[in-house]
């Protein structure tokens, strides 16, 4: 489902929240910036904390994009009978 939920992104269809684009883009710069809060040249792998912790946030943020467009997308894909089983109350 991820990847139709990228498409919807890409064609327009979903249009994601500015809080989310905000911490893609700082996710991706933060991982290939040489800038760190947590070193990993002094601290190795645990150096990489901070960054999982940031594309964490941003997992959570998208995760619940996809989640509202899913209910959007399953709702409009369900047929409604106009006929259904109601009866008119004037018919009866």
């Amino acid at each position: 489902m991820w990847w139709r939920f990228a498409q919807a992104v890409r064609r327009g269809e979903h249009r994601l929240s500015i809080t989310t684009w905000l911490t893609a883009v700082t996710a991706v710069l933060y991982t290939l910036l040489p800038i760190d809060l947590i070193p990993e040249l002094f601290l190795g792998p645990f150096g990489f904390i901070d960054d999982l912790g940031l594309w964490g946030v941003f997992l959570m943020l998208a995760t619940r994009e996809k989640n509202e467009w899913e209910l959007r997308w399953k709702g409009e894909a369900r047929v409604v009978d106009a006929e259904g089983p109601f009866v008119d109350a004037e018919v009866v």
